[in-house]
């Protein structure tokens, strides 16, 4: 790909999450097999691996073949690029609305609901001769991911098995671009978008663990309105990089009737006993923080590669691809130790790796330090998943509200992934 169509796909793509470490969570969610009363077996993570990770190839799959699928549907580069945008953004809200599905009707209801979305966005993604509904076909796959998501981070339990799937989104999320185009070469673009449906493979597998039995129904009524208002809001927070002031209204908006509604009905679908605990909030805001940082460092390092050491588009696509490939691999490591570490010490070492990676790519010049970056990036960003989350998590009050801190803490992982493209925008790629 050109330096211009990359520079095109990193300013269109400025609600993208690219590379996505998504965060795994504590176990034992309401909804689950343990709920149902049937006989609860670990899933092997590998299986865990294969129903979620899937979803960041898929997402990636498109960043490097906009010029194909551009031909083939008769549009400009610009609008193909707009199937970035639809991803993240369908990522991003699906995954509160299908973790309380999870919590309302539990793990096999949400399931086959995923299963659902990800065929037919498949079937559409390979018959669709139009852009809109090649879209419509794209945001049904990343709602089914965000459903594989929820289910699989829920039943992660362990730090050392978060950290495997946590890497395994930042591996599977370097590799998607490379992925996407060998498939498109080799067969069509159509084919490259399908890569999602993989994690059809894992569910028979994760329902034989985990047991087919309905959930009881969680008490009270859906609070629609709460769901409604926070799609609202995360939609609007999404498009302030495309839309600023008219995202930036609807934003406010949607945020002061959300509070109000969160007062009126503080068990509903935002419960207000999660917005309390300095646990949660200190967890999910963290994490937003150092997922912008990770996102703002992942689209600027190759411009700064280009303009401080000379490097082409090429060598500049290779060498990131192997420092967001070391940094993932070694998050693991962290993860798996942080169940010995005291929660202010896991803190520590994130702000201060994630502080030094911004820094970097700030004022170095060389090629290697610039790769360190990343790589140091990509590392905060999947070890703080795989443990912030768990401390998210342990602070809902019992097991019902645990699906909804999923969804929560993955909403502002998401929306780091729309801060960091546009900060790069501002400071780097729009200069």
């Amino acid at each position: 790909m050109s330096a211009t169509t990359r520079a095109s796909t990193a300013s269109t793509a400025a609600s993208t999450p690219t590379n996505t470490p998504y965060p795994p969570v504590a176990p034992g969610p309401s909804g689950s097999a343990e709920r149902a009363g049937s006989p609860v077996r670990p899933v092997p993570v590998l299986w865990l691996a294969l129903l979620a990770t899937p979803l960041a190839a898929g997402a990636n799959a498109p960043v490097l073949i906009l010029p194909e699928l551009a031909g083939s549907l008769g549009v400009p580069v610009g609008s193909a690029a707009q199937l970035l945008t639809a991803f993240g953004w369908a990522v991003a809200v699906g995954t509160p609305l299908l973790a309380g599905l999870l919590r309302r009707r539990g793990l096999a209801a949400l399931l086959h609901l995923a299963a659902a979305l990800t065929l037919a966005g498949a079937v559409l993604v390979a018959v669709s001769p139009w852009l809109p509904l090649t879209l419509l076909g794209r945001c049904a796959q990343a709602a089914g991911g965000a459903g594989f998501v929820a289910a699989a981070i829920s039943l992660a339990g362990t730090a050392r098995r978060m950290g495997v799937i946590s890497a395994g989104f930042g591996m599977l999320g370097a590799t998607g671009p490379l992925l996407g185009q060998a498939l498109t070469q080799a067969v069509s673009w159509r084919l490259a978008l399908a890569v999602p449906v993989v994690t059809l493979l894992a569910v028979p597998a994760v329902l034989r663990h985990t047991g087919r039995a309905p959930a009881a129904p969680a008490p009270g009524r859906f609070d629609a309105r709460g769901a409604a208002l926070l799609t609202v809001l995360a939609t609007a927070l999404v498009l302030l990089a495309t839309a600023p002031l008219a995202a930036l209204g609807a934003a406010l908006a949607a945020a002061a009737l959300l509070v109000l509604h969160v007062r009126r009905r503080p068990d509903g679908f935002v419960p207000a006993v999660l917005l309390r605990s300095p646990v949660f909030l200190v967890s999910a805001l963290l994490a937003l923080v150092l997922s912008t940082s990770y996102f703002t460092v992942l689209l600027s390092v190759p411009r700064l590669l280009a303009e401080r050491a000379g490097w082409d588009t090429g060598s500049a696509g290779a060498g990131q691809l192997v420092a967001l490939l070391a940094g993932s691999a070694l998050s693991w490591p962290l993860a798996a130790a942080s169940a010995r570490m005291s929660r202010t010490a896991v803190r520590t070492v994130l702000v201060a790796t994630g502080a030094a990676s911004a820094l970097v790519a700030l004022l170095a010049d060389s090629a290697p330090l610039l790769l360190a970056a990343t790589a140091a990036g990509v590392f905060t960003a999947s070890a703080a998943n795989a443990v912030l989350s768990t401390h998210a998590v342990a602070s809902a009050p019992d097991a019902g509200r645990r699906p909804a801190a999923i969804g929560l803490f993955t909403l502002c992982y998401q929306l780091g992934g729309a801060f960091g493209p546009a900060l790069a925008t501002l400071l780097v790629l729009g200069a």
